[in-house]
Order: structure tokens, then sequence, then C-alpha cells
């Protein structure tokens, strides 16, 4: 296995161990987080917070860096202008996260723990996204 998969494979790892210790592979702290009328619950905004601080701090660090250690170059986004298929994915992404409670790696990671929700919510997922790469892009 080739360096640059492994570090994908240890940074997923550690992301969705995150994310099961933070408690969000339950879609109910999602949707209590969205709830604000109702029975809020503050724990993705902690959750949110310290990921904002920790990708600060790794985006200072690694400015300094000529190259990455695993890849021959940064892959940044080319794309910067805010344009309707942004807006739309938002969008789509935004009213399925306020619906159900999940998003990809949470989804991913509730699986991986054995969440029954996220045995009907990933295969959905994953055909949306071969739907897109089929046949919107």
């Amino acid at each position: 296995m080739s360096r640059s998969l492994w570090a994908a494979c240890a940074a997923g790892g550690l992301f969705g161990t995150g994310l099961a210790l933070a408690g969000m592979t339950d879609p109910r702290r999602v949707l209590g987080f969205l709830d604000v009328a109702g029975d809020f619950d503050p724990t993705l905004a902690w959750v949110l917070a310290s990921a904002l601080l920790v990708s600060a701090l790794g985006q200072f660090w690694l400015r300094r860096w000529q190259r990455p250690c695993c890849a021959e170059r940064f892959q940044l986004p080319a794309a910067q202008a805010v344009d309707r298929r942004l807006l739309l994915g938002a969008a789509v992404f935004g009213i399925g996260w306020g619906w159900v409670g999940y998003c990809p790696g949470p989804a991913l990671a509730a699986l991986a723990v054995g969440a029954r929700e996220a045995l009907w919510f990933v295969p959905a997922m994953a055909a949306g996204f071969w739907l897109h790469d089929r046949w919107l892009r």
C-alpha cells in the first residue's frame, strides 16, 4: 500500500474515531443542535469549534512546508467563485443533513460502530454519489 494511501486511512480513522467519541454518530445530536427552539443540544457547536481550531493550527503549520510528506505537491482547490453549482450542492447537503442528521463523515463512522440508521443511509448516499458522477458532471 502506498504511503499516501496509508496517510489517508490513518487520517480517516482518526477523524472517524473523533466523531464517534464526540457522539456525532448519533443523528439525534445533530438534529438537537438544529432544534434551536426546542430541545437544543450544543454538542455539535463544540465539535465544530474544535475542528476549526485544529484546522487553523494545521493550516498555519503546513504553510511552512515546501511539499507534503505523503504526496508530490499540495492539492488545493482551484475554484474560488461561488457559483450556482456550489449553492445548489450546499442546499442539498444542508437539507439532507437537517432532515436525517447525517453527513458523509459521521454516516461512515456510524456505520463502523453499527448504527442501524447508517445501514440504509450509507447505501443511499453512495447511490447519490454515483448518480452525481454518472449524470450531473
